[in-house]
């Protein structure tokens, strides 16, 4: 699905080569300043890498449009970004802007059991707590249906309890939707506990696939 090499960016983020698969589940872990958040900038082509090349399905990202791009690369970013007043609208805030019809109530009612957030489709965004607006981002990925989405700390400002649920729900709903999943994540525990393969960027290690550097 994508493959990196020879990146690098500022003195940020070095790859030598980096390979994620389709259909895999991939975690970032790594201290502050390793690059996690550069990397799926990166790949979502928020930033271009200053050398070297990312290849998406066999084409050069430098190639693809930037906009149809992120039609199929998602990022959820780690403070969630409200669009429109209510959850309905900010559920379907992707689909708008991907060109799409809005989902049908009773399929986002459904998302939204699955990932644990128990409110009307009319309850004004705002007031939901950090908690909440994560889970309504992860609610508006599954619900864009993008072939790829990039999660920068999808869970972080929830508990330990309630962080496993909600990652072995959403992962669980990506496998059977073979989806690509790259998301980052402090939690190293969450990382093995839901990923195909881990990357530790600061010690620049993998487990359960390949990279070379």
């Amino acid at each position: 699905m994508f493959t990196c090499t020879n990146v690098e960016y500022k003195d940020i983020l070095r790859i030598d080569r980096l390979t994620i698969k389709s259909g895999t589940v991939t975690c970032i872990v790594g201290e502050s300043g390793s690059g996690k958040s550069t990397f799926l900038m990166l790949l979502n082509r928020m930033i271009e890498a200053d050398r070297g090349e990312i290849s998406y399905k066999g084409n050069l990202l430098s190639s693809l449009d930037p906009i149809a791009h992120r039609r199929e690369v998602a990022m959820l970013p780690q403070n969630p970004v409200l669009f429109g007043e209510t959850i309905r609208d900010n559920v379907n805030a992707g689909r708008r802007f991907s060109g799409k019809a809005p989902a049908d109530d009773e399929y986002i009612k459904q998302i939204m059991r699955n990932f644990y957030l128990s409110k009307e489709l009319e309850t004004e965004a705002e007031t939901l707590s950090g908690g909440e607006k994560q889970r309504l981002a992860l609610v508006r990925a599954a619900v864009l249906d993008s072939p790829v989405l990039l999660l920068d700390e999808p869970t972080s400002a929830l508990d330990d309890n309630l962080e496993h649920e909600v990652m072995d729900r959403f992962v669980t709903w990506a496998r059977e939707q073979r989806k690509t999943i790259v998301f980052v994540t402090h939690s190293r525990p969450i990382g093995e506990a839901f990923s195909d393969t881990l990357i530790d960027f600061n010690q620049y290690t993998l487990q359960g696939g390949a990279l070379d550097g």
